[in-house]
């Protein structure tokens, strides 16, 4: 009976909803078909370059979103103009805070990104209508908050190595969310980026590359294309549990 609910519900969902990458593993999860029409009706698709802003520190909050591909990088500036990567967020990751007016960091495309846009008022009326969404949106914070604190860990106690081998263990388990985990990946960010993130220096960053490299915990092809042939290896060299 399940089985056939979940099959007559997916048959009156949208076309385009059905054919989603983000429709099931993301907050449309939690919608019903005519949530879903609806949501239709007022979405629109952006391909976002690479660099480019989604939404900056500072600016009115009109919309939502949900990332189909790619990673979007978070930033948040200080008044003096000194500026920190704060997290990444990848497919299907839903970007932005429902009831927020005003946002509160910098999210900007670190690859070449695919978005899935909605309008603030008509996600935040759903939020009070449809409990499970609020209840995905719910679950999608506790998951963040999570994170965070595990990278305080990551930041405040691993050493340089353990710190890398962390940042590309959170990029193999995040960057193909069909497969769960991927043993090969371009890196989305460049080397002064990762460390910005690790708050290390770029020759530190490259010095633990090369020798993530010469233990045979990782394989760098072109510089930014990194294979992995041992994924426990590379958690164990991250210092993970």
């Amino acid at each position: 009976m399940d089985v056939l609910k979940r099959t007559t519900g997916e048959c009156e969902a949208p076309m385009v909803c059905r054919a989603c990458e983000a429709r099931h593993g993301g907050v449309c999860a939690a919608l019903s078909a005519t949530q879903l029409f609806e949501l239709n009706k007022h979405s629109n698709r952006r391909k976002i370059a690479a660099g480019e802003e989604v939404i900056g520190q500072g600016e009115r909050v009109s919309s939502y979103s949900n990332i189909l591909n790619g990673v979007v990088k978070l930033s948040k500036m200080m008044a003096d103009g000194r500026q920190q990567i704060v997290g990444l967020q990848f497919a299907p990751d839903f970007l932005g805070r429902p009831f927020l007016g005003e946002s509160t960091i910098t999210a900007e495309a670190a690859t070449d990104t695919e978005i899935c846009t909605f309008p603030r008022p008509l996600i935040d009326r759903m939020v009070g209508e449809a409990p499970d969404l609020e209840r995905k949106l719910h679950i999608q914070s506790l998951k963040e908050l999570d994170e965070a604190r595990d990278w305080m860990l990551t930041l405040g106690r691993k050493t340089a190595q353990e710190k890398v081998a962390s940042f590309l263990h959170l990029i193999a388990t995040h960057i193909d969310p069909d497969k769960g985990s991927a043993t090969t990946f371009d890196l989305p960010l460049s080397r002064a980026d990762i460390a910005d993130f690790l708050g290390l220096t770029i020759e530190t960053v490259s010095r633990q590359m090369t020798k993530l490299r010469k233990d045979g915990v990782i394989v760098i092809e072109n510089n930014r294309h990194v294979v992995v042939p041992d994924l426990n290896r590379l958690r164990y060299a991250a210092g993970n549990d």
